[in-house]
């Protein structure tokens, strides 16, 4: 993630000190510099000489610099009486709610507000004049406002151009609108506060040594005497750049009830053992990034929104159409009736549209409860084997996943082996397992062994008391062998709706496993085949609606 789309507003104001005195090398840099015609007057100057602009002005003598979360003793009075080079775009008395903007300086939480969406959104670094052409600058808050046609932000000018000795001054008839992100959308829109509360969540500050002054060491401990912090939501990271401002998304959520209720639903999956450490807050964090993580689409990455839409995972999972497999993170036709969009409001914002709909239009079949693959080729997923030699083989068939196999074969004629294969991000959901098994016609087309394999199945886990357990696998009348058909492509179901207690979503190691044991007697040496080909283990997603 880009870092300096997520500094916050006050990182501008951070290198504005507290004292005007000590902003003495920010005004240098500005100071000759501007280009614009010296009148012997400030901006703030000439704006209290204006009696139409007596509103803005008091807003801005009460707006104090917001940073690092606490309020700090400069206004932007004081800002723009200094030498620091501006555009200000001023809205005439009684065109906005002054009195509503007074009451919310009042507190911390308030100034920031105000600061961000109504004093910054009305200045800018860029020094622009209204002229025919049609321009665009970037404003303190880093929205970008075009301008044209005698207008600024679709606002009309009342004044243009009144040039002062550190910028430009431009009277607008009314108020620049606020244009949110979609990430202020989602946080601030009451409609979606249910969203927004999710995603505060993860916001944290991040200091920034390499940006901030040093003043040396201390005892060993280094000084600063300007910190720099940026805000870092560390969920954006994962699901896109929302707040970013030169970038392009499209969201579909629901409104905060159907969150609520799909949020809940998902929370259930990502349930971790009670002794994990950071248990809750991992919970939190799969589950929010489960639901927003295929609701988010960079327009960048589309080649046809209208024909389809690639989710953001889509190009970081690498997901290609293999074997029939169910391919993730493609919405067709999402316009059309039964698509994703159909029916869904849109709410534009500075980087794209958010589109709001009664309901979740995703099921987590869709979504975040996958099915699940242990390729029998993927030998690093091997944790333990006994008796036996393996090796992978390779086939052309559109039929074989990955077009990859494992033969597995009995060190000594007669042995029953043993392997077990680790199966990663596993939900606290049930699943149906399979083991998928080819017959030897693959490799033999001429003389194949026509004996079906015979073998028994466990399945290793963890429980919510964070202890390992065992469960042994019995075929749906209850026998505790399986055999596989020689003939053909065998499906071979060894477990039935089978439940995890805890998820092994995101985690390292041996978390969930499932071992198959070769089970031949001597007597039977002749019936049963020892040697298995296994294309793959595959675990199908199963809940109350898919039965």
């Amino acid at each position: 993630m880009k870092k300096t789309k997520m500094i916050k507003h006050i990182l501008l104001a951070g290198i504005w000190c507290c004292g005007m005195t000590a902003c003495s090398e920010w005004d240098d840099h500005y100071e000759g510099t501007i280009g614009v015609s010296e009148s012997g007057s400030t901006l703030w100057e000439q704006m209290k000489a204006d009696a139409q602009l007596s509103d803005f002005c008091e807003v801005l003598e009460q707006t104090k610099v917001y940073r690092m979360h606490q309020k700090k003793p400069v206004s932007y009075a004081d800002i723009l009486g200094s030498g620091q080079a501006f555009t200000v775009m001023a809205p005439l008395n009684g065109t906005f709610n002054k009195d509503s903007l007074l009451q919310l300086v009042q507190t911390a939480v308030g100034d920031s507000s105000v600061e961000k969406s109504f004093v910054q959104n009305h200045l800018s670094h860029s020094l622009v004049s209204v002229t025919s052409d049609s321009a665009r600058m970037l404003m303190l808050n880093l929205k970008r406002i075009g301008m044209a046609d005698g207008s600024i932000g679709g606002v009309p000018v009342a004044k243009a151009n009144t040039r002062a000795a550190n910028g430009v001054l431009h009277t607008l008839q009314k108020a620049l609108p606020y244009n949110y992100n979609i990430y202020e959308m989602l946080c601030d829109n009451p409609q979606l506060e249910g969203i927004g509360a999710r995603l505060r969540r993860f916001n944290e500050d991040v200091f920034d040594a390499a940006a901030s002054v040093s003043s040396g060491v201390v005892d060993g401990v280094p000084v600063y005497v300007d910190s720099v912090v940026y805000e870092r939501n560390r969920l954006l990271e994962r699901i896109g750049e929302l707040n970013a401002e030169d970038s392009t998304y499209l969201a579909v959520v629901p409104a905060t009830d159907g969150w609520n209720e799909v949020w809940d639903e998902a929370f259930s999956y990502y349930n971790f053992e009670d002794n994990m450490e950071k248990r809750d807050s991992l919970q939190q964090f799969y589950t929010t990034s489960a639901l927003l993580q295929d609701a988010i689409f960079n327009m960048t990455d589309q080649k046809s929104p209208k024909d389809s839409l690639i989710s953001v995972p889509y190009l970081a999972e690498n997901v290609s159409i293999v074997n029939g497999k169910h391919v993730y993170h493609v919405f067709p036709r999402p316009f059309d009736e039964g698509g994703i969009l159909y029916g869904a409001q849109p709410l534009d914002c500075s980087n794209g549209t958010v589109y709001t709909a009664d309901k979740w239009p995703f099921t987590p079949e869709q979504t975040y409860f996958k099915e699940l693959y242990v390729e029998g080729e993927s030998t690093y997923l091997i944790t333990d084997y006994e008796k036996c030699v393996y090796n992978i083989r390779q086939v052309t068939a559109d039929s074989i996943s990955e077009g990859r196999y494992l033969r597995i074969a009995p060190l000594q004629a007669t042995d029953n082996w043993s392997v077990e294969f680790q199966v990663n991000n596993t939900l606290s959901g049930s699943y149906d397992v399979y083991a998928v098994i080819l017959p030897k016609s693959v490799y033999n087309q001429t003389s194949p062994d026509q004996r079906p394999c015979k073998f028994k199945a466990t399945i290793n886990y963890i429980g919510q008391n964070g202890k390992t357990a065992t469960y042994s696998c019995t075929t749906p009348d209850n026998k505790t062998e399986f055999q596989s058909d020689p003939q053909r492509i065998d499906t071979v179901l060894i477990a039935q709706g089978f439940k995890f207690p805890v998820c092994s979503y995101g985690q390292n190691g041996k978390r969930a496993s499932i071992k198959l044991t070769c089970s031949i007697t001597s007597r039977q040496t002749s019936t049963y085949a020892r040697e298995m080909y296994l294309d793959c283990i595959y675990l199908k997603p199963r809940t109350s609606k898919s039965e």
